[in-house]
């Protein structure tokens, strides 16, 4: 009876030399005490030790999907092609089945074969005496890591950690700069306070400090390297002019040290940031080409790492960031946050406030498809994100310019703005104004000559109007004239109270 017994360094093959000692389960471990007492019951017939790791890892791999490798199977046919009646102990019994399928050879898989395995492991070094431990461990070391990649399909450009310790270490490395400048400019604003005026950039005020020291070298200094020339005269004008109190040599010296600290950091942050677009571009392109590489590592951090990342839906990863937003307008029944983390995008920055909603909706759900390719995808290529950003940009420029339009066959249908736009004050010739025929209803072409005609029968009536009252005025006239007439032939002599009432008389007999 044989037993085989499978390594990181190869196969060996065992004699059981007491096949009884087997049957005796609870007591087996009695046997491998010692080495004396496990060589007693063991006899090594046969190793057939691999050539390299490969070989190791498509052995290692048969056997986990209960195949028969190549070496295996030469070796078996070697060994037991004399003894046909003879059995053999296996470990995996996925693996026996496989062996009497393939060899014919009765293959035995039990409880006692279990704690025989055990046992064998237990005196492994004396048992196969000719491997030093140190070699054993490092082949099963990495056989280990070789196996582990092959079962998760992992690659080495895959490794998120990397991107998401980078990414916070240099949040780290911006918040400490920030403190660092903001004491520098505090520090020597005592002495020159003129010069964090003129000097906005962080970088050039340190280096100017640096190379300067104090305000009175200012003048015979040469700052063409760091400075423009405009700036560099004003800094100059106002070094003569400036109200900062004196300061000693000690206190330059510390404060140029503080200088030289935040130009290394600056440096190293320099080399940190090319170290994670590198990192983000092997990784993940097509998340990178879509929202950048600085967001796109914060999602990936954020998330945890890319696979969790593209487990999230588009919605989750259009608010990933605004956590607190979201439930806080959950709790008061309120307006849930539009975007997180994704608003610092370039194609969101973009748009104007009243699309930056439906610009940071549209490209969380190309950011997700895209996460997902580079998640699970086996060619790392930016194709896909490059023709979503092509698509992005042609929506955001028709979301600009208020017209939408049908972009993909999966769209509804196209919105009808005619409500919103103004009517166009344009008139065209209507030919059914031609028509002689009455009709009740009004034409648009009649509805423009009626103002005319009743401005002509306005100004005919003023006319007639105008007719008849200078008719009127001299017909007064005529019986004023014919009134005083008759006054003059009647006798003035008469007093009698009559004339009153012939006046009356007259004017009705007339």
């Amino acid at each position: 009876m044989f037993v085989l017994y499978e390594t990181p360094a190869g196969y060996a093959i065992f004699k059981l030399l007491d096949e009884k000692k087997l049957e005796q389960v609870d007591n087996l471990y009695l046997e491998f005490e010692t080495p004396e007492k496990a060589n007693k019951l063991l006899k090594l017939k046969h190793f057939e030790k691999f050539n390299d790791t490969t070989e190791a890892l498509a052995a290692a791999t048969a056997a986990v999907e209960g195949k028969v490798a190549k070496p295996l199977k030469k070796t078996l046919k070697k060994i037991l092609v004399d003894d046909v009646q003879s059995s053999l102990l296996v470990a995996d019994a996925k693996l026996g089945t496989a062996i009497k399928d393939k060899l014919s050879v009765q293959c035995v898989y039990n409880t006692g074969v279990q704690e025989l395995m055990r046992c064998i492991r237990q005196q492994a070094d004396s048992l196969l005496g000719g491997l030093p431990k140190r070699e054993m461990t490092a082949m099963a070391l990495g056989l280990a890591h070789s196996l582990s990649r092959y079962k998760l399909k992992f690659s080495p450009d895959k490794i998120d950690t990397m991107i998401v310790q980078a990414q916070c270490l240099l949040d780290d490395l911006d918040k400490e700069l920030n403190n660092y400048m903001m004491r520098a400019r505090e520090w020597y604003g005592w002495h020159f306070p003129e010069l964090g005026k003129i000097i906005t950039d962080n970088i050039a005020f340190v280096k100017t400090i640096k190379l300067v020291g104090t305000r009175d070298n200012m003048a015979a200094s040469d700052l063409s390297d760091i400075l423009p020339e405009d700036v560099e005269e004003k800094v100059k004008e106002a070094a003569e002019i400036s109200m900062g109190t004196e300061i000693s040599e000690e206190d330059v010296l510390n404060i140029q040290c503080l200088c030289d600290e935040i130009i290394s950091i600056n440096d190293y942050r320099i080399h940190l940031y090319d170290y994670l677009k590198a990192r983000m571009m092997a990784m993940a392109p097509n998340l990178t080409v879509l929202v950048g590489d600085t967001v796109g590592a914060r999602l990936i951090a954020h998330a945890g790492s890319l696979i969790n990342l593209a487990k999230h839906p588009s919605s989750t990863v259009q608010i990933l960031g605004a956590e607190k937003a979201l439930f806080r307008a959950l709790k008061t029944k309120k307006d849930t946050p539009k975007y997180g983390l994704i608003y610092h995008a370039q194609l969101v920055g973009q748009a104007s406030q009243k699309n930056k909603g439906k610009m940071s909706r549209s490209l969380a759900a190309k950011a997700s498809l895209a996460t997902r390719v580079d998640a699970f995808g086996e060619e790392a290529t930016f194709e896909l994100g490059a023709a979503h950003k092509v698509k992005l940009e042609s929506r955001l420029r028709l979301l600009e310019e208020g017209n939408l339009r049908k972009l993909s066959g999966t769209g509804k249908a196209k919105a009808k703005f005619e409500k919103y736009q103004a009517k166009s004050e344009v008139f065209t010739y209507q030919p059914e104004a031609d028509n002689t025929l009455n009709v009740k209803k009004r034409k648009h072409s009649e509805s423009e000559q009626t103002p005319v005609k009743k401005e002509i029968q306005d100004e005919v009536k003023e006319e007639t109007v105008e007719e008849d009252s200078e008719v009127k005025s001299e017909k007064k006239k005529k019986k004023k004239k014919k009134q005083k007439d008759e006054e003059a032939v009647e006798p003035e002599a008469d007093e009698e109270p009559t004339p009153a009432k012939k006046k009356k008389k007259s004017k009705h007999q007339e």
